[in-house]
């Protein structure tokens, strides 16, 4: 697998790895609600399904692509980069007439660039491309992207949303409700703004005052 202009490693599809065991713990517990008491059972698993798919994320040897298709040929791509010493998770936005992907994020322990609102979030999840391969599953598009959300209170409806999205993935409905929670009240590193304010990936600057453009305005779904 390439993705031009992603300088990484040996690339394999992960879309199969969402309908996995363990998958969902491993990949939103760090980012999302490590430090607010989540257990595996929240998602569905259990230890054991967590450590056989964790040591699947992080094998040096095969690093695990997830691609979400827009419209216009445009991709929101998550990479488990297994750099030995150096892991983490990129998240990138790709296109075909691109001669770079661009990074908008990515989590080592900690975060680094961009975030986004639940509004940005919800228009990439309900938003695949009809054409090409990929997740094109709202739910897990949600999920996968979910690490980038803005801090902020969550709405009922967020709330909603999300509980809904997790029960579709496999996570047990009595304990999907309290996970949304936590997950929405406890991201690892994303820096707090008034959820009124645009995210910068979709023309706003993090503050009241919008920049000049963004990367979701300019796919025209934001």
């Amino acid at each position: 697998m390439l993705i031009e202009g992603y300088n990484g490693g040996p690339l394999v599809a992960g879309e199969p790895l969402v309908d996995r065991p363990g998958f969902w713990s491993n990949h939103l517990w760090g980012p999302c609600c490590r430090d607010a008491g989540a257990e595996p059972e929240w998602f569905g698993d259990d230890g054991a399904d967590v450590d056989a798919m964790s040591d699947l994320l992080m094998d040096p040897e095969r690093w695990p692509v997830f691609r979400m298709p827009l419209d216009g040929g445009y991709e929101a791509v998550v990479v488990y980069r297994n750099l030995v010493d150096d892991y983490g998770v990129d998240y990138l936005l790709t296109h075909p007439s691109w001669s770079t992907a661009q990074r908008v994020a990515c989590w080592d322990g900690d975060w680094h660039g961009e975030t986004l609102t639940w509004r940005d979030l919800i228009r990439i999840a309900d938003s695949p491309s009809a054409t090409g391969g990929g997740i094109k599953d709202p739910a897990a598009r949600l999920l996968l992207l979910l690490p980038l959300l803005t801090a902020h209170e969550p709405s009922d409806e967020a709330i909603t949303t999300l509980t809904a999205a997790l029960i579709a993935v496999g996570a047990p409905p009595d304990t999907a409700g309290t996970a949304a929670q936590h997950l929405l009240e406890h991201p690892s590193g994303s820096p707090w703004h008034d959820p009124a304010w645009d995210s910068p990936l979709s023309g706003g600057s993090g503050s009241p005052t919008p920049a000049v453009s963004g990367v979701l305005a300019r796919l025209g779904i934001a």
